[in-house]
């Protein structure tokens, strides 16, 4: 299956990705597995640069990004996406407003630390939002990002 079938049928649910997992797998899996696991994250967030973690993750096209805009099923999947990342960060959305739970903690969020492969996450997930015509979640995330490190330091 091309590039562009494989990423449009994993993000209807549809197919699976380079692991044979669905996305429905993914987003039943622990904090500690999104934590130690570093090859999902390019199947959830497609950009149109291959990373440096994951050869086999699909990349986004321009054709996947007209997937993304004609079909709100699999924008929907994204923010379904985005709400597990946002609960492994220690923070919540309600329609495009996100924000800090209340457990929220540099003890348990290790990506309240400076430095990290975490903050490659953050940035991916915002530019995959902005890219997959989700632009106000991705500008919702990158405020609530910037505005959470003026309050608990030090990430940059």
């Amino acid at each position: 299956m091309a590039n562009d079938a494989r990423l449009i049928a994993f993000h209807r649910g549809e197919g699976i990705d380079h692991k044979g997992r669905y996305l429905s797998d993914i987003w039943a899996l622990s904090p500690f597995w999104l934590e130690h696991t570093h090859d999902y994250i390019q199947w959830l967030f497609p950009i149109p640069e291959a990373g440096r973690f994951n050869a086999f993750a699909p990349l986004l096209t321009s054709v996947v990004q007209a997937a993304f805009e004609g079909d709100n099923l699999l924008r929907q999947h994204q923010q379904r996406s985005l709400d597990v990342m946002l609960d492994f960060f220690g923070l919540a959305r309600e329609g495009n407003a996100i924000s800090a739970q209340s457990t929220l903690s540099i003890q348990s969020h290790i990506w309240l630390k400076a430095g990290g492969h975490n903050h490659l996450r953050i940035t991916r997930l915002i530019r995959s939002l902005f890219l997959c015509h989700q632009p106000e979640l991705a500008r919702a995330f990158q405020r609530a990002v910037i505005d959470i490190s003026d309050t608990h330091k030090p990430p940059s």
